[in-house]
């Protein structure tokens, strides 16, 4: 009897245990706020809730790549970064060290059909990497949707050789006339038809701006941030 309640609380406290990771509070980065010229951003609806505010997280230059370090979960952006029609936005993401501000990973990744951003209002679709080998597609419209659950596993996804080592993912969404893809690494990760994206409680439109995604407590760099209009054969 005595080792079944052993057992019983042990299980009781890895799932306490397991819920307070879950829970992770995001933290205030130390010199934080936007030093980038031409960019902005807006945190999560539920950070600015828990009080935080976007001065927590920190968006810099590192030579040619931007550093972003969270603080609660952001999207930033240059309003002058747009893209419509077809077109394919890709970047470079470097994570130095895996899991240096958190106890379980999160995602960083790029983010497309940004209409009304800076507001509540504000509608996009992102595709994030996380560390361990799993991605999200998910967006907000305002309200947050969904497009693979809390996410998923994929082969074509790097993953960290432990807390603390480096992992880097190369990270691209391509839009065409009827579908919105998400490929990391080279591989298409995840793809839907557009109508089941531009759609009541989705996005406005694929059309909009672009940016970065970054889930809270995470530090990466971000390299090689393009768009390019893709041509539509005929």
């Amino acid at each position: 009897m005595r080792s079944v309640n052993v057992l019983t609380a042990a299980l009781v406290l890895g799932g306490l245990a397991g819920v307070a990771g879950a829970q992770e509070t995001a933290r205030a980065v130390e010199g934080g706020g936007i030093s980038v010229p031409g960019w902005t951003g807006r945190i999560d609806p539920n950070e600015a809730a828990a009080g935080q505010k976007l001065e927590n997280a920190k968006l810099a230059k590192d030579g040619n790549a931007l550093h972003v370090t969270t603080g609660p979960a952001v999207a930033y952006w240059n309003p002058a970064n747009k893209a419509t029609g077809s077109y394919t936005v890709k970047a470079t993401f470097h994570e130095p060290k895996y899991m240096n501000l958190n106890n379980h990973p999160h995602p960083y990744g790029l983010f497309v059909g940004g209409n009304d951003m800076g507001t509540d209002n504000q509608s996009y679709l992102y595709c994030a990497a996380y560390g361990n080998g799993r991605f999200i597609m998910r967006g907000f419209g305002p309200a947050p949707f969904q497009m693979n659950g809390r996410g998923e596993a994929n082969d074509a996804v790097h993953k960290a050789a432990g807390p603390g080592q480096e992992v880097a993912q190369d990270i691209a969404i391509n839009v065409t006339p009827d579908k919105v893809e998400c490929a990391i690494n080279g591989t298409v990760v995840g793809s839907y038809p557009k109508a089941d994206l531009v759609a009541a409680g989705k996005l406005k439109s694929t059309d909009g701006i672009y940016g970065v995604r970054f889930g809270h407590n995470t530090e990466a760099h971000v390299i090689g941030l393009t768009m390019v209009s893709n041509k539509v054969s005929k």
